[in-house]
């Protein structure tokens, strides 16, 4: 018990220096993904092709442990396929690949629609949705893979939505990788406060789209959207967030 206090004020005292955990991966059993699973990422999940062998095997254990930690369910006729399963949970993991916790505690159950579905919510048709007091994630299946059949055009419906979960999750779990994110949003929000010259400069531009100026909330998956999808565009037009987004994430992958 006394080792794990001074291991947590270590690991503290760490992060406020360096902005980033001890470690992230830990596991002495992995999980594995079978061939046809693997086959979806390989095909389908350009993100897991720019991953050494070592962090593949890291990625794939992660996706196995997500898809068994979560409940899949199909409405109006969908059938949850192993396409969905492994699709959706790769784009829980690919945003927390930086993370200790990877599971996104505030999801246990992800919704898939085939289309843009009724939401009792607001009584609107919605693409997607978060629910954390259902701990519910809602997709419409075809603008998800919408998402990913233009992989630079800043819209991605599941990694918007899962922002959103994580955001919230921060807010509410005490661990190292959550402490993290939230002290860096909080760090963006205050340089965004303070500077009246940045938040015209990203008015201007149009770089982010117009929903992104919603809320803090939209804001935030938002930008993380277009982190995700043109990292190299947002680097040189918006160094200075790209930092605090990078750092938010722990995203230390080729090509960021």
């Amino acid at each position: 018990m006394a080792f794990r206090y001074a291991f947590k004020l270590l690991e503290m005292a760490y992060v406020v220096k360096r902005k980033k955990p001890f470690y992230i991966h830990f596991h002495l059993f992995k999980k594995t993904l079978n061939e046809r699973q693997k086959s979806i990422l390989r095909n389908q999940f350009t993100f897991y092709n720019r991953l050494s062998e070592r962090h593949k095997r890291l990625f794939d254990h992660r996706v196995a442990s997500f898809i068994k930690d979560k409940d899949f369910i199909g409405r109006q006729g969908i059938e949850v396929s192993d396409e969905m399963e492994v699709l959706i949970s790769a784009t829980a993991v690919m945003l927390t690949f930086g993370f200790r916790d990877f599971y996104i505690g505030l999801v246990s159950r992800i919704v898939i629609y085939p289309k843009a579905f009724y939401s009792n919510l607001n009584n609107e048709y919605h693409k997607g949705e978060f629910n954390p007091k259902m701990k519910t994630l809602v997709l419409s299946w075809e603008d998800f893979k919408e998402g990913y059949d233009i992989s630079n055009d800043n819209l991605n419906l599941g990694i918007h939505e899962f922002t959103h979960a994580i955001h919230l999750n921060s807010k509410k779990e005490g661990d190292v990788s959550s402490i993290i994110f939230s002290t860096s949003f909080k760090e963006l929000s205050l340089l965004l406060s303070q500077n009246e010259e940045l938040r015209q400069e990203l008015i201007a531009s149009n770089y982010f789209r117009a929903y992104a100026y919603t809320n803090q909330s939209e804001f935030l998956a938002v930008i993380i959207e277009t982190f995700i999808e043109t990292p190299k565009q947002f680097k040189s037009e918006f160094p200075s967030i790209y930092v605090l987004v990078k750092q938010m994430l722990n995203f230390q992958i080729p090509g960021y």
